[in-house]
């Protein structure tokens, strides 16, 4: 096909039945880019002799150099189907785990994806994590099984053992693809089942509950991938060769005279051809037969490369050629690489560009199919259930099912990324051919100022001489100024780049129109994250349209579509309006979204669902300039960054450090890379890489470090020891701590005391809150808004979840320490939704449940705990407060749970500073919720209020407040305080981050595998042979702190035979003490005085101190002694 004009391109935009919105989806060198490069070939836009080898979508330098993709690049190609033309937007996207967020922006663009596979490698972990994301975005997959010339020509698999292999690997992907499907139905089923449970309520009887019912009623016949449903293509991208088995069935129910429709079914699977009664038969592999799929169609494929390849057999080659019908170049037939002469048969024998993109017209769907359920779950934010959304907003429902351009139909556009290109690529400041006239003139122009300066010369030469002749001595006066002239210009030139500055990178949106036309000019509604419709359609007009919005509505703002363009991979084109359905680039748009947004024309259209992102960043790095006076092009060139890159995060800490946190090792490099280069263009210097660690508690060790058992009195001894050490350099009269680790603490003007005991979480627990977050942040929300006497529409599924929170917890904390904990929790910490938990044990304090949501509760008896509650926020800030920094090295605390024993307020000191008191806890509950990062506007306007009202009452009593500041203050201090002393009285422990790495290795080489994770204190889980290859999975775990140059290790000790994934799993208690000391005679004998053998928790601790400035503990000179020379000694 040849190339496709911009206009045609433009004419089948407005065609939304024939369009096709697709990314390819792959682990790491499966072949996405080869694959892409083949379907780009198709349409002239690159030679076919360069596919695979140009990698077109890869446009980047870094991209080129390491062979990998980093960014996701579109670009639309046309593809004709028979008298079907179509418009395909094609998306490349990485498949390394660092940029997996790059994904997540391609896969909400897309209605299906093309699953690349490697024939050898199989089903690898980014494989899974791809497929789960397109399964949570509702988009259909179909699957390309890549590299089979690799089981030919590095396996040297039989067409039967590439038969039996390629079915294993088909076998895997439906597991993957069934797993998916299973738990969907399963929830469905059991949503649907509690219905029923409501309705039959009346009705009584034992009934049994089928879980597998749900599962024989679903209907998954469109589900998995099989070749005789053509949804799956085997393809050698490389070689340029790719077909699906229908066009076998084509070729040869014209040769046997067969029907293709009995081929469609049996050319896959368990048939054979019965050449005597010349019939297809089932049972080949009961029968020692060969499968049609191997005698019709492998065995051709294995005996082309074995003639062309292995043996270079001309004759056959040429036999071959002729059956086939294919003619040749004689350059290519004459070639000394054989791949050549292959590549120019198969492209034009079985193109693998017409296979995948015939399957993608066939089996994908349009963006009018687009589900019901795609379009609720995209437009249901939070805990909002759909139907409890405003009429007008449902309404908009139907715009999107119908995916119309019409001029009456509301613009709704999703931007999924940012991303940067140079000003000067854009096809407005495009270098154009010049005319004939435009030549002309230039070339009369460069005439005109030579001559000019031919003309300066000769006049400078005159009167040089003249000045010699006259006897003057020639000071170089003229020269001199004439060079100092020549070289102030450039100065003077050097020196605008850098006031236009932010003009060489411009911002374009990566987006997707679902409903109407967007034109050029156009003014649209910028809809933030936390946009609510209801309160934007209630506070504005009814028809009101973005060019007269007034920015009274919060989380709303307007903008204006600078430019539009036309995603052609290296290159953009400039458009005037997109309808719908399509994917596009939007100019201008920088200054209003920072990473994603929802534009609309409609007031009534929600913000879109936030994306979902596999990788979580962990890796960070601070940053400086090597010249402080470039500071504000670093904090410039780190926005640009932040808003370029969907993953990275830029934070500036309390310490001044400006800091990068990337998901990974290559993706920190592209990202310091891209600011040296592209945002900052200065000289910068990063840290070693800032580890994150958490601290908890332990439970009191029954055995000491040489596994000798402690006697109870040692314990004691070791406690006591503990608060002895704690308490120095502090004498304080307003600390008690027991032995049995009860903490009491008065505040400084002794109006309040709190007791606080630490106590460890189960391991299940902190589990289960770490990966509820997003679940604990919601019911922070509905609580906030129930204690502000606002009621919440909350969606059954999002109560449903927060019950079966509440009832696992109950599960997990059984036992007689734990009873009826669950009901007594009084807040999560740090940030209100962190893995820690603030009990509520103070006697006779009836405080609202924290479950309050779920109905259960008959009422609260407010009456008593009207004076106390004043502070109840001061309790929870300071909880909050020293969650989220621990005493160890200031770290975010894990796995905790601090009980509130006793908390009593003399009662003689309430009446005086009643009014102040509240003014207090409401101004540090602001400022506690400030620390914490906690957002909501609501709560803050709320607070505002109150601070204003407090302190017109608080007036009179001014001079009745105490040198020690609030009482509230003093609370918050005070808890924090307690909270660490009682972290303090328990044995303490470091948390470290930890990597799972899956590591594919050669057998030869597995030893030195299992040598670099050692040295790097790794644990191998498992370790299993892939079969039918030589090649084994490693499965290990790594910390983070050990794991940098871990892979560039592993690939230079295995001379790149093994490369392995690292991807964040979870955080591992170090079990060796920070503060252990030997005690015990056995220990001294066993360790020697100083016990100098390497602790590895004091280590990790130590560099954390050093670097955010702490004190640490350690001696710079041990046993010195005066240096003797031998003349001395004699």
């Amino acid at each position: 096909m040849g190339h496709t004009s911009l206009d045609k391109i433009i004419a089948l935009q407005s065609n939304p039945a024939n369009t096709r919105n697709l990314c390819i989806l792959a682990h790491v060198d499966h072949g996405k880019t080869t694959l892409a490069d083949c379907l780009v070939a198709s349409n002239g836009i690159i030679s076919s002799r360069l596919a695979g080898k140009l990698r077109y979508l890869d446009s980047r330098e870094d991209e080129q150099i390491r062979g990998i993709t980093m960014k996701s690049s579109a670009i639309s190609l046309h593809y004709k189907n028979g008298d079907q033309e179509y418009l395909l937007n094609l998306i490349d996207s990485p498949g390394h785990v660092d940029f997996s967020s790059e994904v997540s922006t391609a896969v909400r663009l897309c209605d299906g994806a093309i699953v690349v596979v490697d024939a050898v490698e199989g089903v690898c972990p980014q494989t899974q994590v791809v497929l789960r994301q397109a399964w949570l975005e509702n988009i259909r997959p179909v699957l390309v099984v890549n590299k089979i010339d690799r089981l030919i020509m590095e396996l040297k698999l039989t067409p039967q053992e590439a038969y039996n292999h390629l079915q294993k690997i088909l076998e895997q992907v439906n597991a993957l693809t069934g797993t998916l499907f299973t738990s969907k139905v399963l929830e469905e089923r059991a949503e649907k089942e509690k219905e029923e449970e409501k309705e039959n309520e009346m009705l009584s009887g034992n009934q049994l509950y089928d879980w597998s019912a749900g599962l024989e009623e679903a209907d998954d016949s469109q589900l998995y991938f099989s070749p005789d449903q053509g949804n799956v293509v085997f393809a050698s991208a490389i070689d340029g060769w790719g077909f699906r088995i229908q066009q076998f069935a084509h070729i040869y129910s014209q040769r046997m005279g067969i029907k293709k429709e009995v081929l469609l079914k049996t050319l896959w699977g368990d048939y054979y051809l019965n050449a005597k009664a010349k019939k297809i038969m089932k049972g080949a592999q009961s029968k020692g037969k060969k499968p049609l799929f191997v005698q019709l169609v492998l065995d051709n494929i294995w005996s082309l490369y074995d003639a062309v390849v292995t043996r270079r057999d001309k004759e056959k080659v040429e036999k071959m050629m002729t059956s086939l019908e294919i003619k040749v170049m004689a350059r290519d037939s004459r070639h000394s690489d054989p791949k050549v002469l292959l590549s120019a048969i198969c492209s034009q024998w079985l193109p693998v560009s017409q296979a995948v993109l015939s399957m993608v017209c066939e089996k994908l769907p349009s963006p009018l199919a687009m589900e019901a359920e795609r379009v609720e779950k995209l437009m249901s934010v939070g805990a909002q259930l759909f139907d409890s959304m405003p009429k007008q907003t449902q309404e908009l429902k139907r715009a999107f099912l119908q995916c119309s351009s019409g001029e009456q139909a509301p613009v709704i556009i999703f931007v999924s990324k940012m991303f940067a290109v140079d000003t000067k690529t854009l096809p407005q400041n495009r270098q154009r051919l010049l005319t004939q006239e435009e030549i002309a003139q230039r070339r009369e122009l460069a005439r005109q100022r030579h001559a000019d300066r031919m003309v300066a010369d000769q006049t400078a030469k005159g009167s040089l001489k003249d000045l010699t002749h006259s006897g003057s001595t020639p000071q170089e006066g003229q020269p001199v100024g004439l060079s100092t002239a020549k070289m102030e210009s450039p100065t003077l030139q050097d020196s605008k780049p850098e006031e236009e500055y932010e003009q060489k990178e411009t911002f374009i949106a990566f987006a997707r129109v679902y409903s109407g036309t967007v034109k050029k000019g156009q003014k649209l509604f910028v809809l933030g994250p936390k946009f609510d419709p209801a309160k934007g359609l209630s506070m504005m007009p009814e028809n009101c349209s973005a060019s007269d919005c007034v920015l009274q509505v919060p989380h709303l703002s307007c903008c204006s579509v600078e430019s539009l363009y036309l995603l052609m991979g290296r290159d953009l084109e400039e458009l005037k309006e997109v309808p719908a359905g399509n994917v596009l680039g939007i100019g201008g748009l920088e200054k209003y979204i920072l990473k994603s947004a929802t534009l609309s024309t409609s007031l009534a259209c929600p913000p879109f669902t936030p994306l979902n992102f596999e990788a979580t960043p962990i890796v960070r790095v601070a940053i400086e300039p090597k010249h402080p006076s470039e500071m504000p092009k670093l904090v410039r060139g780190m926005r640009l960054l932040n808003q370029a890159d969907p993953c990275a995060e830029v934070l500036i800490q309390e310490t001044g450090e400006h800091v990068l946190v990337t998901a990974g090792e290559v993706h920190l490099q592209r990202c310091l890379d891209d600011l040296r280069n592209r945002f900052a263009q200065i000289e910068i210097s990063s840290s070693k890489p800032i580890i994150p660690f958490r601290e908890t508690v332990v439970r009191p060790p029954k055995v000491d470090m040489v596994n000798e058992e402690l006697s109870k009195q040692q314990k004691v001894a070791i406690i006591h020891q503990v608060k002895e050490e704690a308490s120095q350099g502090r004498v304080s009269t307003t600390l008690h701590v027991d032995t049995s680790g009860l903490v009491t603490l008065t505040t400084p003007n002794k109006l309040a005391t709190v007791c606080i005991r630490a106590i460890p979480l189960p391991q299940e627990v902190t589990c289960l809150l770490e990966s509820s977050k997003d679940l604990i942040r919601t019911l922070e929300q509905v609580n906030m808004s129930l204690r502000e006497g606002k009621s919440l529409d909350v969606s059954l599924r999002t109560l449903e979840a927060i019950a079966g929170l509440k009832a696992q917890l109950e599960s997990l904390l059984q036992g007689r320490k734990w009873r009826n904990v669950v009901e007594r929790i009084w807040a999560f910490g740090p940030r209100r939704y962190g893995p820690n938990i603030l009990l509520n044990r103070v006697e006779g304090y009836q405080r609202p449940s924290m479950w309050q949501c779920l109905g259960r509760e008959a009422g609260d008896d407010r009456g008593q705990a009207t004076v106390i509650r004043e502070f109840d926020n001061s309790i929870v800030s300071g909880f909050q407060l020293a969650t989220l920094s621990g005493p160890m090295c200031e770290e975010p605390l894990m796995g905790i749970c601090f009980s509130l024993e006793r908390w009593d307020i003399q009662s003689s000191a309430m009446p005086q500073h009643q009014d102040s008191l509240k003014e207090d806890s409401n101004f540090h509950e602001a400022l506690a919720e400030a620390e914490v990062q906690e957002s909501s506007e609501t709560s803050a306007q709320a607070e505002g209020t109150a601070v204003g009202q407090g302190q017109e009452q608080c007036k009179p009593e001014a001079a009745s407040a105490d040198c020690y500041g609030p009482v509230s203050g003093q609370l918050i201090a005070s808890m924090k305080e307690a909270c660490r002393h009682a972290f303090q009285a328990q044995p303490q422990r470091l948390m470290a981050a930890m990597y799972t790495c899956e590591i594919m290795a050669t057998a030869e080489v597995l030893g030195r595998v299992y040598g670099v994770l050692g040295k790097r204190e790794g644990r191998v889980l498992n370790e299993e042979m892939k079969e039918g290859t030589d090649m084994f999975i490693i499965k290990a775990v790594l910390p983070v702190a050990e794991s940098f140059g871990f892979a560039d290790e592993i690939r230079k000790k295995t001379s790149g035979l093994a490369s392995p994934q690292l991807v964040f799993s979870h955080w591992e208690v170090i079990t060796s003490d920070p503060y252990w000391v030997p005690t015990t005679e056995e220990e001294y004998l066993h360790f020697g005085e100083k016990a100098d053998s390497a602790n590895q928790a004091l280590k990790y601790m130590n560099a954390v101190r050093r670097r955010k400035g702490l004190y640490v503990e350690e001696k710079i000179v041990e046993h010195a002694e005066k240096q003797r020379t031998l003349s001395k000694n004699k």
